[in-house]
């Protein structure tokens, strides 16, 4: 027999020939869920909203982004002034993101025009480290250990690289700040854009909501499917900075991407996802050796040639400017043996060739002179990207 329902009495059973039987049975009851309004924002009223406040700006307009960068209301959080943060509405007073710590955004962002470019409710990421996922990687690795079927990546793939603004602005933000970030092109998508819809050189403007702040995840056994993906994702980070000239932020990149490929495996790789861990390692390192040298510092860059030829013995790349960084400090000897070596796997190289050359020339004293104590002619440090464009060679 049923029992009583919350919020009033049972409709009671008909008995023979339909008659309702027991108290009440002149009466029929009915009974409605009480009605519940929950007042959430449409994507239209959220976008409607944005562009109110950007016409309290006075933007979009003929003179576009240009007056806001000279404008009062609003500070500079880099020195150049190209990057620019007006608060909009305050936080609820709790701590900043620290370095490490995840978090999540919403981000509208606009064009001069007004074109809407941005728009996503719930981006999450741990500012510094170029990894936006759209789900955290605890939750991805959970469920690839539960499932019965091959490990895969987060349920969302990892997005592309996003803007410097989001980067360097988010971390001045309190938990609940609404704010807005103007920023120029090299704090938005650089000098070339972003096909289809961001033009090159374009300054954009974000809206951001700080809507969480915790603790990043902590370093634990992942799919190796899962960490080849990270890895690449932080990799073609820090490609994207080395493209920019921000060796520093390549450098960091590169480097997260090596915790990742080195990190805690929840299962082990297969013989394709243990080769290609080790040739996403060696392509790490070479960059690396090439944001070194950009960044001045050749003792850093011969050891990360030194531990990609740990790795592969016979990758050309980090043979050839491991001969040419042994070459610059006058350990001609040693640099002529790798860059023989070097030769043996290219024959046809020409910057090989000429790199010989040189130091064949160098060692060999002037015709008609007599002893004299060898001289070593400094030879000019080898750009990260030789022998060819960074793009091809100095990131890859």
């Amino acid at each position: 027999m049923p029992g009583p329902s919350p919020g009033g009495s049972p409709e009671r059973e008909a008995g023979a020939g339909g008659r309702p039987r027991g108290p009440g049975r002149d009466r029929r009851v009915r009974f409605r869920l009480p009605h519940t309004a929950i007042a959430v924002p449409s994507v239209r009223e959220e976008e409607q909203l944005f562009y109110r406040r950007l016409e309290a700006l006075a933007v979009p307009g003929p003179g576009g982004f240009g007056p806001l960068f000279a404008s009062d209301g609003w500070s500079d959080l880099t020195e150049d002034r190209l990057l620019r943060k007006r608060v909009v509405r305050a936080g609820l007073g709790g701590p900043r993101p620290l370095p490490g710590q995840e978090v999540s955004v919403k981000v509208l962002g606009a064009l001069e025009d007004g074109g809407l470019v941005e728009r996503d409710p719930r981006l999450i990421f741990v500012p510094g480290h170029g990894d936006v996922v759209q789900v955290s990687l605890n939750r991805c690795a959970v469920q690839c250990r539960a499932s019965s079927a091959p490990p895969s990546a987060p349920t969302r793939q990892p997005r592309r690289a996003r803007p410097q603004a989001l980067e360097l602005g988010v971390p001045t933000m309190q938990p609940g700040e609404v704010s807005f970030f103007l920023a120029a092109f090299p704090y938005a998508y650089g000098r070339p854009g972003r096909e289809p819809d961001v033009p090159p050189e374009a300054p954009l403007l974000f809206e951001v909501t700080l809507l969480e702040v915790r603790d990043g995840p902590d370093p634990q056994p992942l799919p190796p499917a899962v960490r080849l993906r990270l890895g690449s994702q932080r990799r073609e980070r820090g490609n994207f900075h080395f493209a920019r000239g921000d060796f520093a932020a390549a450098l960091r990149s590169y480097r997260l991407s090596l915790r990742a490929l080195d990190g805690p495996t929840a299962a082990p790789p297969g013989p394709e996802e243990e080769e290609e861990l080790r040739e996403q390692r060696v392509k790490c390192l070479n960059n690396c050796a090439a944001a070194e040298l950009k960044l001045g510092r050749a003792e850093e860059a011969l050891a990360a040639c030194e531990a990609a030829l740990r790795i592969s013995p016979d990758n050309g790349r980090a043979l050839l400017r491991r001969g040419q960084l042994l070459a610059q400090q006058g350990r001609d000897a040693e640099a002529a043996l790798v860059l023989r070596r070097a030769l043996e796997l290219d024959p046809a190289s020409k910057v090989i060739h000429t790199e010989l050359s040189r130091l064949a020339k160098r060692q060999s004293p002037p015709s008609g002179a007599g002893p004299q104590n060898p001289r070593h002619d400094p030879i000019p440090p080898p750009s990260p990207a030789s022998p060819a464009p960074p793009s091809a060679e100095g990131a890859i």
